[in-house]
C-alpha cells in the first residue's frame, strides 16, 4: 500500500496531480485510493502537497503516516518533506528546481527536467503532467493506460492534447531513463561436470 506525496508550490498543478494518480487508481486500475491536500499560508507561490494512499483493499486510514514515494517540484517543499521519506523510499525531483542534499537511508532518487521540457512544449503549466508521465514509469504504481484514462476531465479541455503529450514526454523519458539504469541480469551458475 504505497503512501505518495506530490508536492511543489501553489499553481505548479501539485493537487491535480495527486487528484489524476487517485482517479486512475480507483476508476480504472482496479484499485482503492484517497487524496488529502495541504496548502502553506498563500495559495499561490507557497509550498503544498497532496497525499495519495493507494491500496489494492479499501483505504482504512486516508492519512500518510511514513510516505513511500515523495514527488517534489520545488526546493522549499523538498527541504519540508525529504526528512519524512522512509528509509529506502523512492525520491523524484524537478532536477532544475530542486538542488538535494546527498542521498540517506538507501533512497532511490531520479530525476526530470519537467519545467524545462513543458517550457519547450510552450507552457511551464504542463510540468506536472510530465511529471506524472515520469512518475507512472519510474513508481510502477499506476499503469500508464489507467493514467491516460484519467486525464481527461482531469485538467481544461483546450489543453487535452498538451496534457497528454506532456504526460507522454515525461513517459518516454521515464522509459529511457529505466533502461539505462537496468542492472545487468546476474548469469547464471554452471555446474561443474563431475566424471
Amino acid at each position: 500500500m504505497p503512501e505518495i506525496r506530490f508536492s511543489g508550490y501553489g499553481g505548479q498543478g501539485v493537487i491535480r496531480s495527486g487528484l489524476i494518480v487517485g482517479k486512475a487508481c480507483s476508476l480504472y486500475d482496479n484499485k482503492h485510493a484517497t487524496l488529502n491536500q495541504a496548502f502553506g499560508p498563500e495559495a499561490r507561490g507557497s509550498a503544498c502537497s497532496a497525499q495519495v494512499v493507494v491500496s489494492n483493499d479499501r483505504v482504512l486510514y486516508p492519512y500518510i503516516t511514513v510516505p513511500d514515494i515523495l514527488v517534489s517540484m520545488s526546493q522549499e517543499a523538498y527541504d519540508k518533506f525529504e526528512p519524512e521519506l522512509k528509509k529506502g523510499g523512492l525520491l523524484l525531483i524537478d532536477e532544475d528546481l530542486v538542488k538535494p542534499k546527498p542521498i540517506r537511508d538507501n533512497i532511490r532518487m531520479y530525476a526530470i527536467p519537467a519545467t524545462r521540457m513543458a517550457e519547450e512544449m510552450g507552457n511551464r503549466i504542463f510540468a506536472n503532467l510530465v511529471m506524472l508521465g515520469f512518475f507512472t514509469v519510474i513508481s510502477d504504481v499506476v499503469s500508464a493506460e489507467a493514467m491516460r484514462k484519467a486525464i481527461p476531465g482531469s485538467v481544461p479541455g483546450r489543453f487535452l492534447e498538451k496534457n497528454l503529450e506532456a504526460f507522454d514526454k515525461g513517459h518516454e523519458f521515464g522509459v529511457a531513463l529505466k533502461g539505462a539504469k537496468k542492472e545487468p541480469t546476474p548469469k547464471k551458475k554452471t555446474k561443474a561436470k563431475t566424471s
